[in-house]
């Protein structure tokens, strides 16, 4: 608890104060978990930290699909991933209600006797909200003696059967990603003069990929307030000025258009709401684009439909939240394969990047999920029984935000090869 005061106050939505611009490389980020010293506060305030990942082995080597799905078109396409993944389907009549004792101890028995490695859910679109996550981290943790996840989870939703469909024949026929092949992609928000904490992380992404011989265009959106902000310099580094607060950027020049339409990977650092992220709104996504992996340090970035918690009319950043599909659902009906985003407040480039790095070491979706969730549940203390939300409090954040993180993707495909054995051969 050494500094975990600290970091519930310095979140995503405070606002930043003026500091000399740097990019540090990412070895000189400290690694965080509840053992360690509180880091000074420009570091909290900056997002200047990694957290540190739990590793904790699975039960065991089979998977399992959990899902409240019973329409046939639905049931179809998981029937598919049943026979390539040779997985058991467990039917279960809501999964928002996951956690209802009368479900979850028959579930944690099935599973225990199961002995999963992966564990998907797939829920129907109503079904996935906060306290179907958090549901699942309580069943989840609690298929032996420690507090941490004891299974590879990932998830499996969309809007409509078309849809699904289509992420289940992606997801059957992925192939992990070559360093060759690679092509990221950096998107930052410029939020003022003073909040470029977003700017520098994609930086950081530009030094991480160069050590490995990959270049990372990136794009720079500023927002009014950020007129004499710092730019990133050197060949294929974009920058959109936004003339008006609350300005989203729905289309891009043909030359960004066709750079940001061939990457395979896309990393986006700022400020969200549903259906936009760091200042681009999902309309400005190439709808035939190649982005295979999405991840999206933005808030509501993975946001449901239908919520648990108490509404919130307004974002960090300043601005509104409108009822507005999720960026992740609707990056999936456009072709992604992997998604990682938030439900609500997320804290951004500290959570994102050990997800981005495990993957690029060769780890599968739901191997850096559940390290990232068992790192949460080290830092913050959780433990059976302090998950799900069952009378939420009027308060803008509670301590389960920390643990709303959404991966949507099939828990076992690697999103890449590792870039050191890329470089080995």
């Amino acid at each position: 608890m050494k500094f975990l005061t600290a970091l519930m106050i310095v979140i995503c939505c405070e606002r930043a104060v003026a500091s000399e611009f740097k990019i540090p490389e990412v070895g000189e980020l400290p690694r965080i978990d509840r053992r360690s010293p509180r880091p000074a506060s420009e570091v909290l305030r900056n997002s200047a930290y990694i957290l540190k990942f739990k590793e904790h082995a699975p039960i065991g080597d089979g998977y399992v699909i959990l899902t409240d799905h019973s329409e046939e078109d639905y049931l179809r396409s998981l029937e598919k991933l049943v026979k390539h993944r040779k997985a058991t389907l467990i039917k279960v009549e809501d999964l928002a209600k996951l956690y209802q004792p009368r479900s979850i101890h028959s579930l944690r028995n099935r599973l225990v006797t199961l002995k999963p490695k992966y564990v998907a859910l797939a829920p129907r679109q109503e079904s996935y909200r906060e306290n179907m996550l958090l549901g699942a981290w309580e069943l989840l943790t609690t298929l032996d003696d420690d507090p941490y996840l004891d299974v590879f989870p990932g998830i499996l939703v969309a809007p409509s059967p078309e849809i699904f469909t289509a992420l289940i024949d992606r997801t059957i026929r992925y192939r992990a990603i070559t360093a060759n092949e690679l092509r990221p992609f950096a998107i930052s928000q410029v939020a003022s003069n003073e909040e470029t904490r977003s700017l520098q992380k994609a930086g950081v992404l530009r030094k991480v990929f160069a050590s490995h011989g990959i270049e990372t265009p990136t794009l720079a959106v500023y927002t009014p307030r950020a007129t004499e902000a710092p730019e990133l310099k050197g060949e294929k580094s974009w920058k959109i000025r936004l003339s008006r607060k609350g300005d989203f950027v729905k289309e891009f020049a043909p030359e960004l258009s066709e750079v940001l339409r061939a990457a395979r990977l896309v990393i986006m650092h700022g400020h969200g709401i549903p259906g936009m992220s760091c200042s681009v709104d999902i309309e400005g996504i190439p709808i035939d684009s190649r982005n295979a992996v999405i991840l999206s340090g933005s808030c509501f970035s993975a946001a449901p439909t239908e919520s648990d918690f108490p509404r919130m009319t307004s974002a960090p950043g300043g601005y509104k939240v409108a009822p507005r599909p999720a960026f992740a659902t609707q990056y999936i009906e456009r072709g992604a394969t992997v998604f990682f985003g938030h439900m609500r407040l997320s804290s951004g480039f500290p959570h994102l990047y050990p997800v981005l790095e495990k993957w690029l070491s060769g780890a599968t979706v739901g191997e850096a999920y559940q390290q990232l969730i068992n790192g949460i549940i080290d830092l913050r203390g959780f433990q059976s029984g302090r998950y799900v939300v069952k009378q939420p409090a009027n308060r803008r954040r509670l301590p389960q935000n920390a643990l709303l993180y959404s991966i949507f993707g099939d828990p076992a495909i690697m999103p890449f090869e590792s870039l050191t054995a890329e470089a080995a051969k």
